[in-house]
């Protein structure tokens, strides 16, 4: 019976965990979620009900649309027949969460992350402005 009693306790103070106030704890980009302005955008992972999970990318601002971007990096691949390395390019569009919109500017140096797909091209949402553009001189 002392089993059975114990487990209940656990699925009792399981429940009761407040698990929005651990979310807010949980630092993002070198912040907490209280720090950053307030958006009313549902999926904006910071404010919003969005998870990141999966991939992480980093690159260059190529376009800017009004809700999204579009980026772009360079990555090596490998090609046996001939032995060498060989340079290409990715472009990748990215959800651009409402509370960061006035922050990036074309040509700066972001970090976007994977989410759940939330449209036929968005995979990605912004997470963090690396650098502006001044700094990296592209």
């Amino acid at each position: 019976m002392k089993k059975a009693e114990a487990k209940t306790e656990e699925k009792k103070t399981l429940k009761s965990l407040d698990f929005d106030s651990v979310q807010k704890s949980r630092k993002i980009s070198g912040k907490t979620k209280q720090e950053l302005e307030v958006c009313n955008d549902e999926k904006c992972p910071f404010h919003g009900s969005l998870s990141l999970r999966g991939r992480t990318f980093y690159g260059y601002v190529v376009k800017k649309l009004p809700t999204r971007i579009k980026i772009e990096f360079e990555r090596t691949l490998y090609i046996k027949k001939f032995e060498r390395y060989m340079k290409k390019k990715t472009k990748i569009h990215a959800k651009l969460p409402a509370c960061m919109k006035d922050k990036i500017q074309l040509g700066d140096y972001v970090k976007i992350v994977e989410c759940r797909p939330l449209s036929k091209i968005l995979h990605f949402v912004v997470t963090e402005k690396i650098r502006g553009k001044e700094e990296t001189g592209k």
